[in-house]
């Protein structure tokens, strides 16, 4: 009996559904582009796993939550996120490592959502009792979900960097920029300012990443962007199901503000830094002959 025999029906079913696909993508330039971009979906969906079951749970309990329910659906929220955050590391979807970058996110996403709140900036319409203050506490788990995305992705697609800035220059933008959520409800915003210095740091700098069998490279800051795209899309989402409600969603649900998209751009500079504490981003080795194209 082979190595190949003994592996378990399920891996050999996989390896060969693997191979018939692969074998239809080379047989055309577009079969390979669109191979390619079906397994760039597929690991991004994995790669989001934690916010993906939060978002589900956020929209199907605004769907079906029962009136009279002994508990809160805020409540029932946060009981979910842990039990999702504990399925994680028992199946070993996400490292101890990559939890401690989730407790950072966590603890730096509470207490914004402590201050923000306070100052009306958003609100959570609902009662429950697992709160601090005028936040539920599964409201930290958004934001842990953001940490949790981007430590998977960068495992998941084996992610490399080059150009990539100190630590200490990167260290201190994030700093600004976590202070100046804070600091321009008294104080002029730079946030003009902020997305300057963020081209600055970051401009020169790629990622290199394989979604199917070679490797791409995207800037830095279209990388973020694009990220902090999908999440306020998530957001969106987030609000339809009444998870939490800005300003003028009282009455209705209306499309979030693309203000917010630029404060989810900032928030990723944050977030990559919060990440590099634990994990710094590692240096692509250089390959001249690095194919552009499928």
């Amino acid at each position: 009996m082979t190595s190949l025999d003994r592996r378990p029906p399920i891996e050999i079913l996989g390896r060969r559904l693997l191979a018939r696909g692969e074998a239809w993508a080379d047989g055309a330039r577009w079969r390979g582009w669109a191979w390619e971009l079906l397994w760039f979906g597929l690991k991004q969906g994995w790669a989001c796993l934690f916010g993906g079951l939060m978002l589900g749970l956020i929209l199907a309990t605004w769907l079906w939550w029962p009136d009279g329910a002994a508990m809160s659906r805020y409540d029932f929220l946060v009981v979910g996120a842990v039990l999702i955050q504990a399925g994680m590391l028992a199946f070993r979807l996400e490292s101890r490592e990559e939890a401690a970058v989730i407790f950072l996110f966590h603890v730096a996403g509470t207490v914004m959502e402590l201050f923000k709140t306070a100052h009306g900036s958003w609100v959570y319409p609902e009662d429950s009792v697992l709160r601090i203050g005028a936040v539920p506490l599964f409201s930290g788990f958004m934001y842990a979900a953001v940490g949790s995305y981007i430590a998977r992705v960068q495992r998941i697609f084996h992610i490399r960097v080059t150009d990539y800035p100190p630590f200490g220059v990167t260290a201190l933008l994030a700093t600004v920029v976590y202070v100046n959520f804070f600091s321009h409800h008294w104080l002029p915003d730079i946030r003009l300012a902020l997305f300057v210095a963020t081209a600055v740091v970051f401009g020169r700098g790629r990622f290199w990443f394989t979604a199917d069998r070679r490797r791409r490279s995207m800037p830095l800051l279209v990388g973020y962007f694009l990220v902090a795209l999908f999440i306020w899309l998530a957001e969106n989402l987030g609000t339809l199901g009444r998870a939490w409600a800005y300003p003028g969603q009282e009455a209705g649900w209306e499309m979030v503000s693309l203000s917010k998209l630029g404060s989810w751009f900032l928030l990723m500079i944050i977030s990559v830094v919060l990440v590099s504490i634990v994990r710094r981003p590692e240096a692509e080795p250089p390959s001249p002959a690095t194919p552009s194209g499928p």
